[in-house]
């Protein structure tokens, strides 16, 4: 089961059909992380195939991890799958 933890707490976990992996990122369904971690972000950033980012800030325990998490609100015909999914980088553990 793929999860996403970060300073010791688990921020997402779905069963492997509920993800998708992308470029070797897992995409989490937005349902199965815990948004009482999650703070938007005014951060983006541009993918040529995928398109436009969006960037949440995890915040745990007090400590924030900035642009740690990204999704794509609309994302191009070629990456449709991840629509409603959110990955997860700067030290956040993933495991499969």
């Amino acid at each position: 089961m793929p999860t996403a933890s970060w300073n010791g707490v688990v921020i997402a976990q779905a069963a492997d059909d509920q993800v998708q992996v992308v470029e070797n990122n897992i995409y989490f369904p937005l349902s199965k992380v815990t948004q009482a971690y999650l703070r938007p972000s005014s951060h983006t950033s541009i993918c040529p195939w995928k398109g436009t980012a969006s960037y949440y800030d995890l915040v745990v325990d007090g400590q924030t991890n900035a642009n740690a998490a990204w999704y794509y609100p609309q994302p191009k015909d070629a990456a449709k799958q991840i629509a409603g999914h959110v990955a997860f980088w700067r030290g956040v553990n993933v495991e499969r």
